[in-house]
């Protein structure tokens, strides 16, 4: 449910009066007192004020921000993303940097960015209460030492219905179940009725066509299916063909739940609204998804206290058997670093302790206001302390490796092969080719398709042509990059139907 502007500028307000009257008598003097402009790297000024501004100026008026907007970095076909970045830091000379971890680990290894070790130490900061992995991964980011912070990250759980469950006799889900153990259990429960009356056993996205599931189970495996430097396809594979194998057999047996990607939302109220999702209706045993799908629930409970899922909980997404405490799908959008030579690092400190510590934390735990998880584990939870809500930060967040670099390759390129794409696992569903088949189909033409568009790009470049505008990435997958709009966010977009 969206809140109008006007109430939302006061929910904010009010919680900048409280956080300084919780705080002042603690707050460093020195700190208040001292005049300081602090430049600040974020996508655009409202933005950053509606997300840390309000509440961190509330608390050092003698601070002031000045947000240099990345938005000047735009994407273009050819275009090095990274070099863009680079030359913008070197231009708008920002004290605070937003990174994601390829930049901070390349301006780490360039010494550009401040060890925070020594702030850390000087204030006796707090990193006991932030989510385990989230640290360990920033380290082995930064060659062991930390670089960069983050207030938030993203990530997904399988959310079930434990009565469903008890009703068909199928044992719960655990953590750190691997694919197929997951999709044995969802096929456990009946196929039979009507879509009006049926149950499901599990649905794991907006769209369950075969490529993208493939692709979906095949990343969080850690699979990659292009070389971006030998430009080089890698799809028939041994590893991808049980990817897409995996993915077949769970569609064919009929119980995952498929979404009709043409039907908008609707119904006269509100709780109809919520109805239409089918694991709030009661018709899905597990469902793959963020946080965004407890919000729903807390809404579900307020108005439809009967109806739809009454007892759910949650485990871990599915894991690689190889590397079982590992998960690509949590992600740090936002990790701020300290720029090496900025002249005001102490105050760049002061901003930095200050949005990932317990005090934000606490406060914005309550708004969810940037659709991610608070990265302190106290605040982690759903009002509830029933849920286990450990299933979304248990694992160590790794890098999904699918599209890595995909900015150096033609992307011209990703649109065309998405059509062969489809059509090829098309086939695969008719029973007129096999996986093999369809994935050698894929690696030969792929193969044609990429050398083919890598000459034009080359030949465009050569007569100082402007490339074709290309879209992400391929598959109806997005490629995140910073400034981009996570699952989560866009999902809490949703139109509201009228109450």
């Amino acid at each position: 449910m969206k809140i109008p502007r006007l109430a939302a500028i006061a929910v904010v307000f009010t919680m900048s009066a409280s956080l300084v009257s919780a705080c002042s008598a603690g707050s460093d003097k020195t700190d208040k007192d001292a005049k300081t402009t602090l430049k600040v790297m974020y996508y655009d000024e409202r933005g950053f004020y509606q997300q840390y501004g309000m509440l961190f100026s509330a608390l050092y008026p003698n601070i002031d921000i000045q947000v240099v907007s990345t938005q000047s970095i735009q994407y273009e076909e050819g275009k090095d993303m990274q070099k863009a970045q680079e030359d913008f830091i070197a231009e708008q000379k920002p004290d605070i940097l937003m990174l994601d971890p390829t930049a901070l680990k390349k301006r780490a290894e360039e010494g550009k960015l401040y060890d925070l070790d020594a702030f850390m130490k000087k204030d006796k900061y707090d990193l006991e209460g932030v989510v385990p992995g989230v640290v360990d991964y920033l380290k082995s980011v930064g060659g062991g030492k930390l670089y960069g912070l983050t207030p938030s990250f993203y990530s997904q759980a399988i959310y079930y219905n434990k009565d469903l469950f008890q009703k068909y006799g199928v044992p719960l889900p655990e953590d750190k179940m691997s694919w197929e153990q997951i999709l044995q259990l969802a096929q456990r429960f009946p196929t039979t009725g009507t879509d009006k009356d049926r149950v499901y056993g599990m649905k794991v996205g907006y769209q369950t066509d075969l490529y993208n599931f493939g692709m979906m189970i095949g990343s969080s495996q850690g699979l990659t299916y292009i070389n971006p430097t030998t430009k080089q396809l890698t799809l028939n594979t041994d590893s991808w063909k049980k990817a897409f194998e995996t993915a077949d057999k769970a569609i064919k047996s009929g119980t995952l739940y498929t979404q009709d990607p043409n039907q908008a939302a609707n119904g006269a109220t509100y709780e109809d609204y919520l109805l239409q999702d089918p694991f709030i209706a009661g018709k899905v045993a597990m469902l793959i998804e963020g946080n965004y799908m407890m919000e729903q629930l807390k809404e579900k409970d307020s108005r439809l206290k009967d109806k739809g899922v009454q007892n759910w909980d949650l485990v871990t997404v599915p894991v690689n058997p190889q590397s079982p405490d590992e998960t690509t799908s949590m992600s740090l959008y936002q990790i701020l670093a300290i720029d090496a030579k900025s002249p005001n690092a102490e105050a760049a400190w002061t901003f930095l302790s200050y949005v990932t510590g317990d005090d934000f934390a606490r406060v914005t735990s309550k708004s969810m206001m940037n659709g991610g998880f608070p990265i302190r584990t106290k605040y982690l939870d759903d009002g509830s302390g029933t849920h286990h809500m450990a299933a979304f930060y248990s694992l160590k967040p790794i890098e999904n490796p699918l599209y890595a670099n995909y900015d150096k390759l033609p992307q011209q390129f990703f649109m065309n092969f998405s059509g062969v794409q489809q059509q090829s696992m098309q086939a695969v569903k008719d029973g007129k080719k096999t996986v093999a088949e369809a994935l050698d189909e894929l690696q030969s033409q792929g193969q044609q398709m990429l050398t083919e568009a890598i000459a034009q790009e080359k030949a465009a470049k050569a007569n100082g042509d402007k490339p074709a505008e290309g879209g992400a990435a391929s598959g109806g997958t997005t490629v995140v990059e910073s400034g981009s709009v996570t699952a989560s966010e866009s999902a809490s977009e949703a139109p509201k139907a009228a109450e």
